[in-house]
């Protein structure tokens, strides 16, 4: 890639002098770390579940790993109209498939989000993020674009609708929580009056009792959190993953000295972060935590110069879902937040979640690229 002169009007070119590379650098870190923790965790889950090969899931994510990284390269070299383009075809498609398994879903743990595909066991509304995000901009965009007369904001809260129903129905509320939260930071970055804000929080909070008056698991959970006790089956998990942690210390046990992986059910998915803290210490779990926090502030800094209200929107949607993401992973591991079946951005186990937030993320280079041309001009 160095060797491309700033001459070079190819399409490789032009993408390596215009795309942020500190932000790819990150996030090829993440890519890599992610490899590192899969060699480390998934051989004990493996042989602890009986599979056929110890490295099963070590060769899966390889494979889901090297296609997100080639997903978000090439959706990075697109311009801002076909993101938009490739959004609207995503968002498409995902909701269709998402109200699919509700229908010809397989049912893990009560819940239908997953559709049979040999391989792979898909996860469509993960791709429904980061592609209603986009198009949720555009629509936002364009409403208020001058001489507009597109209803952008009530096509948009319309679709939401849409999309909150379906995950209702799966149930995802975690997933349902994420896309609210992404929504409403579009919503509040476009600018929106104080009042409606506070009753937007206040609708919020609503609907957060009747999520805990009306759903057990959620009451069980925040039970759980509350009042923790380490021999009860809902926070065994937590517990092992707190244990891990205090085994590490500052500079971890060694790799693949873990012993706790050995015990702990996710310990290839939702609590790897646990198994980064016991072998690696706390010093690798903060540079974790870091390259997360470079990504999404170094991405936020860079709309402070941005013109395009489409561009701002969308850019600031996906850093939110993938910050937002990150935190409720780390959090929830830590014991901080009741704990939420959310993967870790890159360095979890999954098909869906990996090649999803590369697509999210491809979007957001995309989009963040310096658009220049030869004479000065912007880029499409």
């Amino acid at each position: 890639m160095a060797a491309f002169s700033r001459s070079d009007d190819s399409t490789l070119g032009r993408w390596w002098w215009t795309v942020d590379r500190w932000t790819l650098s990150a996030l090829m870190a993440l890519i890599a770390i992610g490899y590192v923790m899969m060699l480390a965790a998934s051989p004990a889950v493996a042989e602890r579940i009986g599979t056929s090969s110890r490295h099963s899931f070590f060769i899966k994510q390889v494979a889901y790993l090297a296609l997100a990284a080639t997903v978000m390269v090439v959706v990075s070299l697109l311009s801002p109209k076909n993101i938009r383009r490739l959004a609207l075809l995503g968002f498409a498609g995902a909701l269709v498939a998402t109200a699919a398994t509700l229908v010809i879903g397989v049912e893990i743990k009560g819940a239908r989000r997953w559709l049979p595909i040999p391989f792979l066991s898909l996860q469509p509304s993960e791709f429904l993020k980061p592609c209603f995000a986009v198009v949720a901009a555009w629509l936002i965009a364009e409403g208020r674009a001058p001489g507009s007369k597109l209803p952008g904001m009530i096509i948009t809260l319309c679709l939401f609708a849409i999309v909150g129903l379906i995950l209702k129905q799966q149930p995802d509320i975690g997933m349902l929580f994420v896309v609210t939260v992404v929504l409403f930071a579009q919503i509040f970055v476009a600018g929106i009056n104080l009042f409606v804000v506070g009753g937007a929080g206040a609708l919020a909070v609503g609907l957060g009792a009747v999520v805990y008056l009306t759903r057990q698991h959620v009451r069980d959970r925040v039970a759980a959190f509350l009042s923790p006790v380490c021999n009860d089956r809902e926070n065994y998990q937590i517990c092992t993953a707190l244990e891990a942690f205090g085994n590490g210390g500052l500079l971890g046990r060694g790799p693949g000295e873990g012993r706790l992986k050995n015990v702990l059910p996710d310990a290839h998915a939702d609590f790897v972060f646990a198994v980064a803290g016991e072998e690696f210490g706390m010093v690798v779990c903060l540079v974790i935590l870091g390259l997360f926090l470079f990504v999404v502030v170094r991405g936020l800094l860079k709309l402070l110069s941005e013109s395009d209200l489409f561009v701002v929107l969308a850019a600031a949607g996906l850093l939110t879902q993938f910050g937002l993401q990150a935190f409720i992973n780390m959090a929830s591991t830590l014991h901080l937040i009741p704990t939420k079946g959310m993967t870790l951005p890159f360095v979890s186990y999954g098909g869906s979640s990996v090649i999803a937030i590369a697509l999210g993320m491809g979007m957001l280079l995309a989009l963040t690229r310096r658009r220049v041309t030869r004479s000065s001009g912007a880029e499409a």
